[in-house]
Order: structure tokens, then sequence, then C-alpha cells
């Protein structure tokens, strides 16, 4: 090992099938297409039905996320010559075939929340490290 290495850092991908997949993994991966990908399990969408669906989603990284795994070839958008003009969005088959999957992610995540943030409080406690501010648990308690 050269004194650059850190033995603690995972393993880098080194073959281009490796980057290949960190690339992939990057998309799939990625919280907001994550969630798009689950609620579009149901069917088409619009963009704004989309948007009102996934909560903190900002119509910026709702259009990014779509344009991501339309390039990945995950999801379809399909024009309307309407007026208004219509568009909808929905899995392809290649889409539908990471179903299983992002449902199984999102299920565990929220089947294992509360296993998380205590071993969050159980580490920051062991390691003197402030909790960060959270908005979605109640303050923790000060003896007195």
């Amino acid at each position: 090992m050269t004194a650059t290495e850190d033995p603690a850092a995972p393993n880098q991908p080194t073959a281009p099938h490796e980057c290949q997949a960190l690339e992939v993994l990057n998309r799939v991966g990625d919280k907001w297409s994550v969630f798009v990908i689950a609620h579009l399990a149901d069917g088409p969408q619009r963009f704004g039905e989309l948007r009102r669906s996934i909560e903190g989603i900002s119509q910026r990284m709702l259009t990014v996320t779509l344009r991501g795994l339309e390039r990945d070839g995950l999801v379809t958008r399909t024009m309307y010559p309407v007026i208004p003009p219509r568009v909808d969005y929905d899995l392809t088959p290649l889409g539908h075939s990471l179903l299983t999957t992002v449902t199984a992610l999102i299920g565990w995540s929220q089947d294992h929340t509360g296993d998380i943030q205590h071993a969050r409080e159980d580490y920051d406690r062991n390691n003197g490290t402030p909790a960060p501010h959270d908005t979605h648990h109640a303050p923790a308690e000060t003896s007195t």
C-alpha cells in the first residue's frame, strides 16, 4: 500500500463495467429518481401531478430528474398536440423492471426509520457529536 492510499476508503471501481454500473447507480439510487419511479408505478402522470405528489421536490429538480430518467430509458415523455399543451410521463419496460427494487427500498426505509434514528442518537451520544437540527423528531429530553 502506498502512503496515499486510504485503507478505510471503499474500493473504487476500476474496470470499465464497474464505472458504468456506478453511473447507473447514481441515477437510479438518487432519492428523487426513486420517488419519481415509485409515483409512476400507477401509470402516466403529468408534470404537475408528479410535483404535487412528491413532497419537497422543486420544479427544477423534478425537471432535471425526469430528463435524466428519460435519457437513461427509464421514463417516456409524451407530448399531445392540444391547447394547453399536455405532456405525460410514464415508465418504460426498463423503468417497470426497477419497481420491485424501488418499492423494497422505500419499504425498508419506512420500516427502519426508527432504527436509524436510534443508531444516530447512540452514535452522537457516544462520539460527542452534536445532533443536527431535525424538525421531524421531538427534541431530546434533558435531565435536570
